[in-house]
């Protein structure tokens, strides 16, 4: 048996902080067509959010940083906790996890970066009161303001994972690049 530990907004784009886009439906649909032809060879653990589980939702766009000095790690070792009983339960021949490109939790090799100083913390509860458009809007504004960067490095969660569970296989999925995301991992669940 295969499981495949799958960052919770792929299948569900409605945790993306400021709420979904165009793009984050289309990876949830690809996903689970592309879940459902496997059906029989694998098994799909999602895991509780980190971000929401700390902030909420929606929240503003946060760096690795900014969510770190809020006290994201110890959530992150809280849901470590669930996944490793989880698979020492289940003792799968094969590990997949499936994290999020640019995420400051869920990145494996690329997240987001900014300097945790300037990023406006009132901001958090303000924004939870914006609709979709004004949230989306105001994203664009603060990360612009906040100079967020994606640079290379893992999201929190996924360093703490990968220490773990060095072993297992670490894919990456691309939003932006949806169709080749799902060619590396299609090929994982063959083999």
């Amino acid at each position: 048996m295969k499981i495949v530990v799958l960052a919770p907004c792929l299948l569900s784009p409605f945790y993306v902080y400021r709420g979904p886009k165009d793009k984050e439906y289309t990876t949830s649909r690809e996903l689970l067509n592309l879940l459902a032809k496997h059906v029989r060879e694998i098994r799909v653990l999602t895991y509780p959010c980190p971000e929401y589980k700390l902030i909420g939702w929606p929240r503003p766009p946060m760096s690795r940083e900014a969510l770190e000095k809020l006290g994201i790690s110890e959530t992150a070792r809280k849901i470590l906790d669930f996944i490793e009983r989880v698979l020492t339960e289940e003792k799968p021949e094969k590990v997949i996890f499936v994290g999020v490109k640019g995420s400051p939790t869920c990145g494996i090799f690329y997240t987001t970066s900014s300097d945790p100083e300037k990023f406006p913390y009132r901001i958090i509860e303000e924004f939870s009161c914006l609709n979709k458009k004004e949230r989306i809007e105001l994203s664009k504004e603060l990360m612009e303001e906040q100079n967020f960067k994606v640079i290379p490095g893992e999201g929190v969660l996924f360093q703490i994972l990968k220490k773990r569970f060095p072993e297992a296989i670490y894919l990456e999925f691309d939003k932006d690049n949806i169709e080749e995301s799902l060619k590396q991992l299609e090929k994982h669940f063959k083999h």
